[in-house]
Formats: structure tokens, sequence, C-alpha cells
């Protein structure tokens, strides 16, 4: 395959004049550009925080009666809504990730509930040892989650902003 040869100076079939009629991206592109970038990680840390949850809920089960189902559906909802939000970022659908941001606030407030809940129960139960250790890392989890849901929350909202068409004054 051939290359192209550079070109001093301005390009061939041009006279220079038509700079007033070059195209600029609106600003709001770039910075859906730049605000996708920033919320993909944040989308990957949520589901890596709900992974740890779900594995601790699970590890934390003494007996078959006293299995935490509320933290296990919590962690679960939460795969489910990352999982939502990537697909609302990949394919830039504002109603997605408006239902990501909804569902992942709603799913980290059940999560820290299950862990304070369990940390507050925890002397009640006699849980020492491994077991206390697994809740006690549920617990910085659920802690760590609802810091990283407050920057999803300020990412998405300033995404979903620069995402819709603009206004029109009246």
């Amino acid at each position: 395959m051939q290359q192209r040869k550079p070109t001093a100076g301005r390009p061939s079939g041009t006279d220079g004049s038509d700079f007033s009629y070059r195209m600029v991206v609106d600003s709001r592109y770039t910075k859906v550009t730049k605000e996708k970038a920033r919320l993909r990680p944040l989308i990957f840390l949520q589901a890596a925080i709900y992974i740890i949850g779900l594995s601790c809920a699970f590890l934390t089960t003494t007996k078959k009666d006293e299995r935490n189902t509320l933290a296990i559906a919590a962690a679960a909802a939460g795969l489910v809504s990352s999982f939502i939000g990537e697909l609302g970022c990949r394919r830039s659908r504002v109603n997605l990730l408006r239902l990501y941001t909804a569902a992942s606030t709603i799913v980290m407030v059940l999560s820290v509930f299950c862990a304070v809940r369990s940390r507050l129960t925890m002397e009640e139960r006699n849980s020492t040892g491994t077991t206390a250790k697994l809740e006690l890392a549920g617990f910085i989890c659920a802690q760590l989650g609802a810091v990283v849901q407050i920057l999803v929350i300020i990412v998405t909202g300033s995404l979903v902003n620069n995402m819709s068409p603009p206004t029109k004054a009246a």
C-alpha cells in the first residue's frame, strides 16, 4: 500500500479561503467523550465491589437458615445494574444511564444497610476469626461502594446532560 506524500502548505484543490466553512465539533460532544472515559472505570469498580460483596455474603453464611438473602440479592442486582450502565455508556442511551443510576443507588443503599446490620449483629451471632474478617471486608466494601456511587451520580448526571439535545429558548 502506498503512503501519501506529505505536502507543504495548503491542500490541493483549495485556495485557502475555505476556512470559514469548516465545521467545529461542539464542546458538549467532547465532554461526552471525556465523561464516558471517566464513567467506565467507575462501572468496572462498582462491579468489582458487588462481586466482593456477593462473595462475602456467601462466605459468611454459617448455616442455611442464616443466609443473608437481602445482601445476596442486592449484590446480584448491582451486577445487573452495572451491565445496564455499561450498555448505556457504550451505546449512548440516556434512558439506560438514568436506569443505571437509579438502580445502582438503590442497590448501594441496600448494601450499606446490610453491611451495617451485619456489623451490629455480629456480637449476637458470636462471629469470630475468618467470619468476622469477612464481615469487616464486606462492611468496608459497602462504604467504599457508597463513595463510588456518589462519583457515579455526578459523572452520569453530567454525561446525561451533555448527551441530551440542548433545549431551545422560547
